[in-house]
């Protein structure tokens, strides 16, 4: 493949900087990011700056059917392997027969992590629980994702509609009904809400969308298109890329909808935005095509390629990534777990023929 040419810039205020992003879009290889005046990106082969490990061997007994495919899955995305119990270093046990129980012991400190018995919600829900309990017994620096949400767009030609679901997939529930084309759904930090863009109203507008309770109200419904909404961290303000003074630019407004500012001027077509978890960077991109999901330090040097695939979204663990992968004519849901490469798709959903850009609820 040969190389070509992208550019990645990030924004402060109103002023333009060159920065590394934390999470990128890469074509062909893995990329290195210099700040020439040309704002080009050299493409390298063979840079591995990830530290892959090796999975956490576990053991699993006792559980059948629906309860241990999940547990599999839950354990599996999440840095975990399968062997016997003679090779593991953690054993887990239970049953799912009613409601379900379960256990997980060190086998070399010959301790119990957890012992329990779940009950009141459904046997898939009950199963997240208990990978969750078990993941933050470990003591890892880090909270299971199993019982977290995705948000993401289903497509049902010619339409589209946003769904929420699991984060394996699972009970997706449509949020939106609009029998027309829905992009982009980002979650409001902390809050059962998102924002997302609709041709509701025959015009690409921002909707913000309170899922607790079914309300929605159109939030930025300027001349030309309105896309792409990006919350902050903190929730108090959201990116977007509109078209009102034609140019397809960056910009940035208070949750509100007051003090909207123009960040970007530039003949070409920003999209993307994303926060740094800082909440003071906001990255973009002005070309997409052919992308590999790559990963850099945020400090900044060489960005190591993930996987192929596009619409990248962390977890809250910051280890396990969800993106769309491209099946054929359609688009795909899956997840990966960065340090050890394992990768699953989720579920996919019923009256969608595609599912694409994922949010992770935070």
């Amino acid at each position: 493949m040969k190389n070509r040419r992208f550019d990645f810039t990030i924004a402060r205020g109103a002023q333009i900087f060159n920065r590394t992003l934390a999470v990128c879009l890469c074509s062909g290889f893995a990329c290195l990011y210099t700040a020439t005046a040309q704002n080009e990106i050299d493409v390298q082969k063979d840079i591995d700056v990830i530290g892959r490990t090796k999975p956490i061997l576990v053991s699993v007994s006792g559980f059948t059917g629906e309860a241990l495919q999940v547990l599999q899955f839950d354990l599996y995305v999440q840095g975990f392997a399968f062997t016997n119990a003679e090779a593991a270093q953690y054993l887990i046990s239970g049953s799912n027969n009613g409601n379900l129980q379960g256990r997980a012991s060190d086998r070399f400190n010959k301790n119990t992590l957890v012992s329990k018995a779940y009950s009141g919600a459904s046997l898939h829900r009950q199963v997240h629980a208990f990978a969750d309990d078990f993941v933050q017994a470990l003591a890892l620096g880090r909270k299971g994702i199993a019982a977290t949400k995705i948000a993401f767009k289903g497509d049902s030609s010619p339409n589209s509609e946003i769904y929420i679901a699991d984060f394996d997939g699972h009970d997706a529930q449509g949020v939106t009904k609009d029998n027309t084309i829905v992009a982009a759904p980002c979650w409001v930090p902390g809050r059962l809400a998102l924002y997302y863009s609709s041709y509701k109203m025959n015009h690409a507008d921002i909707f913000y969308h309170d899922l607790s309770t079914g309300s929605r109200k159109a939030f930025a419904r300027y001349g030309g298109s309105n896309m792409s909404p990006a919350v902050s961290p903190d929730g108090s303000k959201v990116a977007m890329i509109l078209s009102k003074d034609g140019w397809t630019d960056l910009y940035v407004c208070s949750a509100d909808g007051s003090g909207l500012k123009r960040l970007t001027k530039s003949p070409q077509d920003e999209s993307s935005p994303c926060w740094s978890p800082d909440g003071k960077w906001i990255a973009f991109t002005v070309q997409h095509r052919d992308f590999q999901i790559c990963v850099v330090p945020a400090a900044g040097g060489a960005a190591a390629e993930l996987v192929e695939g596009e619409d990248p979204s962390w977890a809250p663990n910051s280890r396990t990534l969800v993106y769309a992968r491209r099946d054929g004519s359609r688009y795909v849901l899956s997840l990966l777990d960065v340090p050890t490469n394992q990768h699953k798709d989720v579920t996919r959903i019923q009256g969608s023929t595609s599912q694409s850009q994922p949010s992770w609820a935070r």
